[in-house]
Parts: C-alpha cells; sequence; structure tokens
C-alpha cells in the first residue's frame, strides 16, 4: 500500500478487537495516513464471535493485514470472560468505574500491548494503536493513562529500536480522554459502519448482543448521547 504521493505508508499496528471502541481506533489510524495492521486474539475468551466482528471491520476499512494470535487464557482465569463465572448484568449506571468488574481479564492489555510491539518491531513500525478510554469504561485498571505511560516506558527500554537507535514505539490512545458518545461522533465522521462491530460480553452463539451487560450498557448510553440509533441493534 502507498500514499497517493508513490512513498510507502507508514505502518501501524492496530489492536482490534471487533468491538466499537477498537473499529474507531482503526480508522482514526487509516485518516492519519497509516497502513493499519490489525492484531485480534482468540485469547478463550466466551465472546470469542467477537472475532467475526474483527474480521469484517478489518475488510471494511481496508486493513494492510489481519492476524488472529491464540492465546488460551483460560488456563489462567480469574475473569468471567474466561472462567466459569457468570457474566454480570444490569449493573446500576452510577457504579461502573467504581470497582473492578469481574469481567477484568488480569494483565490482558499487557498481554496484548506486548504482542503488537512484538509485531510492530518485525514490521519496522514504530506506532501501535489501542483503544482504551478511561471515561465511559469499566474500571479496569489497564485503561488509565498511567499504565499507558508506564508501559510506553518499558516499550522504549525493550525494544531493538529504542535501544540501538534511540527512537521509539509510540503506544497510541486517541479515546483515551473521551466518553463513548465523543468516540461514536468521531468514528462517524470517519466512516465507521457500527452494524459491523460487537461490544457485547456474553452474547449469544449467533452473535446477538445480551443487551444488559455492562459492555451493551456503555454502549447503549453512547449511542443515545450521540442522538444516533445504534446499527446492530437493527440486524
Amino acid at each position: 500500500m502507498r500514499a497517493a504521493t508513490g512513498r510507502a505508508m507508514k505502518k501501524a499496528v492496530v489492536l482490534l478487537s471487533g468491538g466499537l471502541d477498537s473499529a474507531t481506533v482503526f480508522a482514526i489510524a487509516r485518516d492519519a495516513g497509516y497502513a493499519c495492521h490489525a492484531l485480534s486474539f482468540r485469547y478463550g475468551q466466551r465472546h470469542a464471535v467477537e472475532l467475526e466482528s474483527a474480521r469484517r471491520v478489518a475488510a471494511a476499512l481496508g486493513a494492510a493485514a489481519h492476524i488472529v494470535v491464540d492465546i488460551d487464557l483460560r488456563a489462567i482465569g480469574g475473569s468471567a470472560l474466561t472462567d466459569d463465572i457468570d457474566v454480570p448484568k444490569a449493573r446500576a449506571d452510577d457504579t461502573m468505574g467504581d470497582a473492578i468488574p469481574i469481567t477484568y481479564v488480569p494483565a490482558r492489555n499487557t498481554i496484548f500491548l506486548s504482542f503488537a510491539l512484538a509485531w510492530a518491531e518485525v514490521l519496522g513500525s514504530s506506532d501501535v494503536f489501542i483503544g482504551v478510554n478511561a471515561l465511559d469504561y469499566s474500571g479496569y485498571p489497564d485503561c488509565r493513562p498511567e499504565y499507558i505511560r508506564a508501559f510506553q516506558a518499558m516499550a522504549d527500554l525493550a525494544t531493538r529500536a529504542g535501544v540501538e537507535d534511540g527512537s521509539r514505539i509510540t503506544i497510541h490512545t486517541p479515546l483515551i480522554d473521551c466518553n463513548k458518545a465523543q468516540i461514536i461522533e468521531r468514528g462517524l465522521s470517519l466512516g465507521v459502519d457500527y452494524a459491523l462491530t460487537l461490544s457485547c460480553y456474553d452474547p449469544s452463539p449467533d452473535g446477538r448482543p445480551c443487551g444488559v451487560c455492562e459492555s451493551c450498557a456503555l454502549r447503549a448510553r453512547g449511542f443515545a448521547e450521540a442522538g444516533v440509533e445504534d446499527p446492530a441493534r437493527a440486524l
């Protein structure tokens, strides 16, 4: 893939779950002129159907490449997403973010970002994009700005580019200070088709969202505040 000027586009690794946030981040990276290499994970999550959404989003937004890495975090468990633990439903809006919920997957973003860092090194990329945000979120510790700053410091020390070249692989978090409505508005302005995305923690086998888990509630609130109908609800 080359830019209109004929110069090769800069490469970026974009973590793509198939959800609303990661699809928006992909569109932001693409709009910034990057050739986006999408990275998804089959990690033993109960909502593995999200990977079909990731595939559709990557295709629709023109990924330069899309790979799915297998990591079985069920061997560790400790989360309602990777263990035989019920996903909490109908949690009150005003309690979201107050405590770390059982849907938190231990060290998930650290694991995912480490793989992204490795692929960026192989690609010769200086940029990794991740769709974390610290406003409308579930209170996960690895979505906070201080966590990203700490991972960035580690990445500066742990990569060949950082040690030999004095350069760095930058971790981009363009949504970190956005609420869900702002994320949706930004994505729509960039042509994201949210009908392709899945945000639910406990979907049916055919991919229909439950509508009452925390992730579904945050998504519904975001579309309501943006004044836009969620296209996925019409499918």
